[in-house]
């Protein structure tokens, strides 16, 4: 009786030995490949009234071209570190 109670009590202490808490896993490292989603470009419709209106629109339209170049200009460097 006395090896089976030495016996039990090594299992339980083994088990509990892998209850300790571990560092954590290293998250996965991402490899992004092809190239980058792209929307098409889309100018905001403009109904001026006033000519406040127009200076407010013709900052919007500026918005969405410089957008758009932002799209080209990282599928143009995409296209270059493919090289």
């Amino acid at each position: 009786m006395t090896n089976y109670a030495t016996g039990l009590l090594s299992l339980c202490l083994t088990l509990l030995a892998g209850c300790a808490s571990a560092p954590s896993s290293p998250a996965p490292q991402l490899t992004v490949t092809g190239c980058p989603a792209v929307v098409p470009c889309q100018l905001p419709a403009t109904s001026p009234l006033v000519n406040g209106d127009q200076l407010t629109d013709q900052d919007r339209v500026e918005a969405a071209w410089a957008e758009c170049a932002a799209q080209v200009d990282m599928i143009y460097q995409h296209q270059q570190a493919a090289k």
